[in-house]
């Protein structure tokens, strides 16, 4: 299963503006505005996705937590993975 490249997307919800990149075997999910970053990425032993380089703090810029940044960012990347089919 070839990883390849696509272009950065960006989706406005109500938690903010998520931007979607792809570098490379890498899926990384920002708020901008923020300082929230997190990079995802396939182990070829995985089904799933991994995640590394994650915010450890609360932004107090914006009105959410790195935790809820976290859940919203999961699911964006999943979805990015599923239609790069990179996962199931």
């Amino acid at each position: 299963m070839g990883m390849r490249q696509a272009n950065c997307s960006s989706t406005m919800s109500d938690i903010g503006h998520l931007i979607v990149e792809i570098r490379g075997g890498n899926i990384i999910v920002s708020l901008s505005g923020s300082i929230y970053a997190v990079t995802y990425y396939k182990p070829s032993n995985s089904p799933q996705l991994l995640a590394r380089l994650f915010p450890v703090a609360d932004d107090p810029r914006v009105p959410m937590t790195q935790a809820e940044f976290l859940t919203h960012a999961w699911r964006a990347a999943k979805d990015k993975a599923r239609m790069l089919r990179w996962i199931k």
